[in-house]
Formats: structure tokens, sequence, C-alpha cells
């Protein structure tokens, strides 16, 4: 896609939502690597349902990487995959404060040393904690959309798309942009029933205009 083409899709997207927060609510560094974590294969909102209860009965990093993993797994359990996900964030806590002085490291290769961390959580925290430019989440409406757009040749391998769209971004944007992607994702280019008809981008669209 030409680099022009690229700068209108980022500029429609800022126009479209302003605010490129991540969805996840959290107040400290741990809790956003924490609700990361439910969140695989899990809704934000149920995150956010389940991540104040959670935060609640452990509300310290240290009470966190302390706790029992069986009442973990009961706080968490609707989010899915509740025992590896409550193993993963008991032994990720106790890691941050043995081997990271208590604080969510910011580079990628400490990150990926953390149970549960791979590199679309790396990628959010290093992003919304430390505004590290070229930072790209790729998650499922990240891969589809930018697929569909033509940003990416269409893989739906999160390396490869990640490795493709970092290549074409403003490293200070692609943070944002892909915040912008999810909520575009929701409310217009869904997975089902893409509403292509009131489309900001459908004039650069690939898939509403495939020889373009």
């Amino acid at each position: 896609m030409k680099r022009e083409n690229v700068n209108e899709i980022i500029e429609i997207l800022k126009d479209r939502y302003d605010d490129a927060l991540c969805a996840l609510h959290y107040e400290k560094d741990y809790e956003l690597m924490i609700a990361v974590r439910l969140s695989a294969q899990c809704t934000d909102a149920r995150v956010n349902l389940v991540t104040p209860v959670l935060f609640a009965e452990y509300p310290t990093l240290e009470a966190m990487a302390g706790a029992d993993v069986s009442r973990v797994e009961e706080l968490v359990h609707s989010c899915g995959f509740y025992k590896h996900k409550a193993r993963d964030i008991v032994l990720g806590c106790q890691m941050l404060l043995r081997d990271y002085g208590g604080k969510v490291p910011g580079t990628m290769e400490e990150l990926l040393k953390i149970p549960g961390v791979g590199r679309k959580t790396a990628n959010l925290l290093l992003g919304d904690l430390y505004r590290v430019p070229g930072s790209v989440v790729c998650d499922t409406h990240c891969i589809r959309i930018c697929g569909r757009l033509g940003l990416t040749d269409g893989s739906k391998e999160p390396e490869k798309v990640e490795a493709q769209l970092r290549a074409i971004l403003p490293p200070e944007e692609s943070s944002d942009f892909c915040h912008r992607i999810v909520l575009f994702g929701r409310d217009c280019c869904t997975a089902r029933s893409p509403q292509c008809g009131v489309c900001p981008l459908s004039h650069l669209c690939r898939h509403m205009n495939p020889e373009a």
C-alpha cells in the first residue's frame, strides 16, 4: 500500500477515535499485565468485570505474588482457561518481585521471560506503559482488518503481521493505531458483518477495491 494511503488511514482513524486508550482498566503497571493475560480468548468487557474483584482481594503486587493459586482460579474462572491464567498471574508477579524490582520491565527480551507473556502482550505493555515507538499489538481484530485493508498480505500469523505493520506504520503512531483498529473492528469492520457501506476507509480498502 502506498505511504500516503497508510497515512490517510491513520488520520481517518484518529478523527473517528480521538481517544486511543487501552480498553482494559488498570491503575498499576502489573495490573495491566494481569488484565492482558486474562483477556486471552476473552472479551475486555468480561475482564473489566473480573479484575476489580481480583485486585480488591489482592491489592498489592506482594499480595498477588503470595496468592493461593486455587483462589485466583476461582476469581478468574469466568475468563476461561482459568487454571493456566491463575498460575501465570501468580508466577508472573513473583518474577516481578524477584527479578525486576517490583516493576514491569521495559524491554521485549525481559518481558518475554515472564510466564504468560508473549509478543502481543509485550508489545501492548511496551506501548502503553513506556510509549516505546514501533510497538505493534497483533490481536485478532488487527490481523483481520489489516489484511482486509491491504496493509498486510493477509497472513494470519501474528509475528508476520507485526513485521509487516512495523515496516509501514510510523513508529510513533503504531501503538495508538492498534488500539484504534480494535475499536474500529468492534463498531464497523466486524468479523461476520462488516459495515462496508458506511465504512470511512472503504475507498482505501483492498477488500472493497481488489484491483486498487
